[in-house]
């Protein structure tokens, strides 16, 4: 079975490496084209927008995932089929069932592979492309950075460490310089908040720096006028599909906490989640395709079959998900709606194939 294992595992990997190498590019080169057309009115550079582009490739290979393991897969074993390879497997005793747990032990290997880029990559990629374009766009505030978002106001320097979409920082350093650029101040706040037109803080500590020393000062609370401009806020701000699960779960909880409205994060959360399990049933949904109508078919055929399920799949995902909101399913129920018509879906055709 070990051999099996691999063999059939090599074949799945490489099919879906190389359907993602082909979605992956034309959506890059899509978005490249017009990113170079709208570049001059923006300000970006080529080399920005170059940039720009190849940091789009982590979240494109998560989006894409579940439709490449249905191409790659289909292409792969529809391949072995069209040469006998999976006929000859059955005739020396390997049941299609075996062919299956074969074959998903490679695709679960993807789940991991792809949940792993989803929570490590993407959120780093976004957050360099939402950066970059708010520093070149409006040159005071720069997210580029591993220390979190940075802003110039005046004689003063903010660094946030952690910010939420509801105008709510947490861990924030305001650094005020004199004329001569030398620190003067130096605040930590523990939490902000915007509202009624100012910054509530707390968990303040101050620290007053003079030729005769420094002054430390320590407040639970206190209200500023001035910390960051609420106007671009909605440049910082980052949405919630493009948040790691750590950060959806953290704020969910806040949401909660807060007896606030969660739904559009939890949402944000089990579809995360739930992209690369898709990927996994798409899998499922292949091996009876294979052993069935189109064992003889060529690729030309396959790759149409495929491309049809993945678009099928792809508005049912989002008509789910959207009715979900509007009509107040549960987030967990909308995210694993899809998943469940898909096992549905592979557990009938694989009966149908026998």
């Amino acid at each position: 079975m070990r051999l099996l294992d691999r063999y059939l595992g090599k074949a799945v990997i490489l099919g879906t490496l190389l359907a993602l190498l082909l979605l992956v590019s034309i959506h890059t080169l899509i978005d490249f084209v017009g990113d170079v057309q709208d570049a001059g009115e923006h300000g970006f550079t080529l080399l920005q927008v170059t940039l720009s582009t190849l940091f789009t490739v982590p979240r494109r290979i998560y989006e894409v995932f579940p439709t490449a393991v249905l191409l790659g897969s289909l292409l792969s074993l529809g391949n072995m089929a069209a040469h006998n390879e999976l006929m000859v497997m059955r005739a020396a005793g390997i049941s299609i069932a075996q062919i299956i747990r074969s074959s998903m032990k490679a695709g679960l290997l993807l789940v991991v592979v792809i949940l792993l880029v989803g929570e490590f990559l993407v959120p780093r990629a976004e957050r360099r492309i939402e950066g970059m374009k708010q520093l070149t766009e409006y040159g005071t505030i720069s997210t580029d950075s591993r220390y979190g978002l940075w802003a110039k106001d005046g004689d003063r320097f903010v660094n946030v460490q952690v910010v939420y979409p509801d105008m709510r920082f947490e861990q924030v350093w305001v650094y005020r310089l004199d004329a001569r650029q030398r620190l003067v101040e130096a605040t930590f706040a523990s939490k902000a908040h915007y509202e009624d037109g100012g910054w509530t803080v707390q968990g303040v500590r101050r620290s007053l720096i003079s030729p005769q020393g420094v002054m430390t000062q320590h407040h639970e609370q206190e209200r500023w006028q001035r910390l960051f401009p609420p106007e671009l806020f909605e440049i910082i701000k980052i949405e919630p599909h493009k948040l790691s699960a750590r950060r959806l779960i953290k704020y969910i909880e806040y949401l909660k906490r807060n007896d606030l409205d969660a739904s559009a994060y939890e949402l944000a959360l089990w579809t995360r989640l739930s992209v690369p399990f898709s990927g996994a049933m798409m899998l499922l949904l292949t091996v009876p395709f294979v052993f069935g109508p189109m064992r003889s078919g060529g690729a030309g055929q396959r790759l149409f079959i495929g491309l049809i399920i993945g678009i099928v799949f792809y508005l049912i995902n989002k008509m789910i998900t959207n009715m979900g909101l509007v009509y107040g399913l549960s987030p967990l129920l909308g995210a694993a709606l899809p998943l469940i018509i898909l096992l549905a879906a592979g557990l009938a055709a694989l009966r149908w194939a026998r």
